[in-house]
């Protein structure tokens, strides 16, 4: 039995469909912030799927629907009833009065879309499965589609064709290896997550996840991953374990493919990096992190991201 939601006996949410095969591509998250924060009172969900939709967001009709599952699962916007508004981490990044980096500039914002597409398994559980249960070092294709389709068949998640696993690990290879062409076209343009170099090719058929200490990972959306996996993983505990945010399925270390040595040179100096909120502690061989405060707001961790000054502060 797997650890984690993918483990739980009333986990529902699979899903191995909705990005029409196109990796997250750069400016599709902000059209799609864009498009529904301009409706004051939510957008209707049929923005997404009238005949317009191709000339509002500048894409063929796949397109479209892949730049609303991208824009869900990264959590820029939400679904609310019969509307989609945008969420707070949308307006963060994409407002256009205080947006952070509202043409994802920087690399803390392609780590954060990291931590949300494989932080959690609702609608891209392809890609959650993958960093998070997968132990291989090295695989190929079949290595990921074989056991996602085992794991369908013990759960009884009976609407998932293997045809359908297949075409979303192609698509979560894509995602991090883009295809070698030498014609411009949209498929051809770098996806959005290929900049962070977790996984590079071998050969044709063979792909290698690369661990380590990810200097370009800032600080303060290291901290953002980890309030939030400790909400949902523990959120009655006031310590963690290194072993827990190391290994566990959603964690810091499983979802930014942190080495062990590089993770504990992050949570050494938690201490200053989060502004006093968490503390590291090592004694007797015990290692843990507490936190010092009640409440941790993930998104206070994840402003200092973009703050002046911080934003090469890594390991």
């Amino acid at each position: 039995m797997l650890r984690g939601p993918l483990g739980e006996p009333d986990f529902k949410d699979q899903q191995f469909s909705g990005h029409e095969t196109f990796p997250l591509r750069h400016l599709w998250l902000r059209k799609a912030y864009d498009t529904v924060a301009k409706c004051e009172r939510g957008a209707p969900k049929k923005i997404f799927s009238e005949p317009e939709a191709i000339i509002t967001f500048g894409v063929g009709k796949n397109m479209v629907a892949s730049i609303r599952h991208w824009a869900i699962a990264c959590e820029i916007i939400e679904e609310d009833g019969d509307k989609y508004r945008p969420t707070e981490i949308g307006t963060f990044l994409f407002d256009k009065g205080t947006g952070r980096d509202p043409f994802m500039e920087t690399p803390a914002t392609t780590w954060l879309m990291q931590s949300m597409i494989a932080g959690t398994p609702a609608r891209t559980t392809t890609w959650y499965y993958a960093f998070n249960h997968f132990a291989a070092q090295t695989f190929e294709r079949d290595s990921i589609t074989t056991p996602i389709g085992e794991l369908c068949k013990e759960r009884g998640w009976q609407r998932t064709s293997t045809a359908t696993i297949k075409r979303d690990v192609e698509c979560f290879i894509r995602s991090y290896v883009p295809r070698t062409t030498s014609r411009f076209s949209d498929d051809s343009m770098e996806p959005v997550l290929a900049e962070l170099g977790l996984i590079r090719p071998v050969s044709s058929k063979l792909f290698e996840f690369r661990r380590g200490p990810k200097p370009n990972l800032p600080d303060g959306v290291f901290l953002f991953a980890l309030a939030r996996f400790w909400d949902a993983h523990a959120p009655t505990q006031n310590t963690m374990a290194v072993e827990s945010l190391a290994y566990e399925p959603g964690s810091p270390g499983r979802v930014f493919k942190l080495d062990e040595y590089s993770l504990i040179e992050r949570l050494a100096r938690i201490d200053d990096s989060s502004r006093g909120q968490f503390a590291w502690s090592d004694t007797a061989g015990v290692r843990y992190v507490a936190r010092r405060v009640e409440g941790v707001e993930p998104m206070a961790l994840l402003d200092l991201a973009y703050q002046i000054g911080t934003q090469g502060r890594v390991a």
